[in-house]
């Protein structure tokens, strides 16, 4: 019984997948025909392979998560007095979003920085940067290990500022909203799409900043715009880069297995060494 609720489970949530997937095809499709920054094609190479991480992607870094965020947070509660957690909930709604935005900001700013800067961490994350055309589905395209990793740096500080309360008798929207925003905003970002938003793009994230962070147009370029929504969190650690021009080309000179079963076992193993990060060898980031 407990096989087949597990089973039933599974084939809800990529039933789920499937739609926003079709959803998301829907919106982004059109928007990237008409507004395009490159020529591509929808159904360019290795859509297929970004497809399957799509899936995987949109599963496997959440059962990840389930341990080591429990342990975090009721090892955090213990410790954290009561008092604080109602205060904090007691504040109101849309104050409370926005600091969580920045917290979730900060957090995820540090954890892929980190993923750039840590040679371990950078054999999952090679994955997506080794990626040539930029489109929306790109977003998906990295190792379910290098979602984890983000995911945890960005959700920590929710917890340790109390912004997000696991032990809640009810959802609390909060958190549920920053997930919502910064997982949409992340294919917008990443979307083949020609829009710059004048003198707001050092405020909000827009494809033109996130799309130099996939330059590979040389070192003095790399290593830069790490925010995920908030372009002022990269001012403020000084890693900002938004001239008006766009990237010349993308992808990474990291070592990468070009078929989608050596990019998942590749970074676990000790030969792994050898997808060096490119902040260790251009001293990129100042």
């Amino acid at each position: 019984m407990d096989f087949a609720r597990h089973l039933a489970s599974l084939g809800g949530q990529l039933l789920q997948l499937a739609v926003w997937f079709a959803l998301l095809l829907i919106v982004f499709a059109p928007l990237e025909r008409m507004f395009g920054r490159r020529k591509q094609k929808i159904f360019r190479r290795f859509f297929c392979a970004d497809l399957l991480y799509y899936f995987l992607n949109g599963i496997v870094p959440r059962l990840l998560m389930i341990l080591p965020l429990t342990v975090f947070s009721a090892g955090l509660h213990r410790l954290t007095p009561v008092a604080f957690y109602s205060w904090m909930a007691a504040l109101p709604l849309w104050f409370r979003l926005a600091l969580a935005l920045v917290a979730n900001e900060i957090g995820g700013y540090w954890g892929h920085r980190w993923s750039h800067e840590i040679p371990f961490l950078w054999r999952f994350h090679a994955i997506h940067h080794s990626a040539e055309e930029l489109d929306w589905l790109v977003t998906a395209k990295a190792h379910p290990v290098d979602i984890f990793f983000t995911h945890f740096c960005a959700a920590v500080p929710l917890y340790i500022f109390g912004l997000a309360q696991p032990f809640a008798t009810r959802i609390d929207p909060v958190p549920v909203t920053v997930a919502i925003l910064s997982t949409y905003w992340a294919y917008f970002v990443h979307a083949n799409v020609s829009w710059r938003f004048g003198a707001l793009e050092r405020l909000v994230a827009t494809p033109a900043f996130h799309h130099w962070h996939h330059t590979n147009d040389g070192p003095e370029v790399l290593n830069k715009n790490f925010s995920a929504m908030f372009p002022w969190v990269d001012q403020c650690f000084g890693t900002l880069h938004l001239p008006k021009a766009w990237p010349g080309k993308y992808g990474s000179d990291a070592a990468v297995a070009p078929d989608l079963a050596g990019q998942l076992l590749d970074p676990l193993a000790p030969a792994a060494s050898h997808i060096e990060s490119p902040a260790l060898n251009n001293a990129a980031i100042r």
